[in-house]
Parts: C-alpha cells; sequence; structure tokens
C-alpha cells in the first residue's frame, strides 16, 4: 500500500520501550511524505493487547507496518513475533526487528519466526537517523504493502 494505491494513512506500530528511541523514530519520520500514524506501547503485554484490540485497544487500527524490540518488559519480542506470525488475522503484516541485538542466535530465531526484516539499532545518534530513514525508504516508498484485511473473511 502506497500513497499511489489508497488517499488512506498508514498505521504504523512501534514497540519499543525506550522511549528515547520512539523519539527519534517519530522526529525522523515527521519528515516522510507519507501519510502515517504512529501507534506506540511500551511493552509486551500492551502490544498483545493492541494486536488483539483488547482492553484499552478495542477501537485501535491494525497496523500496516510493525517495529518490533525484541527486549520488551513483560512479554518478549520473539514472543509477539510468535504470535503475530501464527495468527491469520495479523501474519500478513510486516514485522520488522528493531532491536540492539546483534547476536546470530537471535537474528535466526527471528527469521524463523517469520520476521520480515532484522535491523540492529545504532548506538550513534546521526546512524540511528539514517537507519530509520531507510526503513521509511525501503518500507514506505518501495515495497508493496498488505492490504489491511485478508480476503475470506478472515480479517
Amino acid at each position: 500500500m502506497s500513497l499511489s494505491q489508497s488517499n488512506q494513512a498508514l498505521d504504523i506500530l512501534v514497540c519499543e520501550d525506550n522511549l528515547g528511541d520512539v523519539y527519534i523514530i517519530s522526529n525522523t519520520l515527521q519528515e516522510s511524505k507519507i501519510a502515517y500514524n504512529l501507534h506506540h506501547v511500551t511493552n509486551g503485554e500492551a502490544a498483545m493487547a493492541y494486536l488483539q484490540q483488547q482492553g484499552d485497544y478495542q477501537t485501535v487500527p491494525r497496523p500496516d507496518l510493525i517495529l518490533l524490540d525484541l527486549n520488551l518488559p513483560k512479554k518478549p519480542g520473539f514472543e509477539i513475533l510468535e504470535t503475530i506470525k501464527s495468527n491469520p488475522k495479523l501474519k500478513a503484516i510486516p514485522v520488522i526487528i528493531l532491536t540492539s541485538s546483534k547476536a546470530e542466535q537471535d537474528i535466526l530465531k527471528c527469521y524463523q519466526l517469520y520476521a520480515s526484516c532484522f535491523v540492529t539499532k545504532p548506538f550513534d545518534f546521526e546512524e540511528f537517523v539514517n537507519a530509520i530513514k531507510k526503513i521509511e525508504n525501503f518500507w514506505l516508498n518501495l515495497v508493496q504493502l498488505p492490504p489491511k484485511f485478508v480476503p475470506n473473511g478472515s480479517s
């Protein structure tokens, strides 16, 4: 889904407990020419409630794209990824792992759980901003995201 395909703003869910990282992501994406709504949760339980539209999240939109940290409080990113990719209503949503981990076993496990990509967060501010711009350029400008609703009544 690009702007040429739809006039609707994209819904991006950021699952990140580091508010400094969320600030960088938000400020970097503000420069985007793509219309989007940024949604944010700070822990794994809130991420699951958001994705399952439970509790305080009953009226939230289904995300078009998810940025997922692996090291979240209350429920790790691996469990969230596994739940997303095993749920017919959610599994088509691209999930970008955006984490500080460089561990080969984490990279392998994420791809085995069908992550769309794995990006290690740079510690340098400018490199982090550049990484977010590259994510934006690829995922919001180049690729076609899946439709919000899965056919055959599985939405």
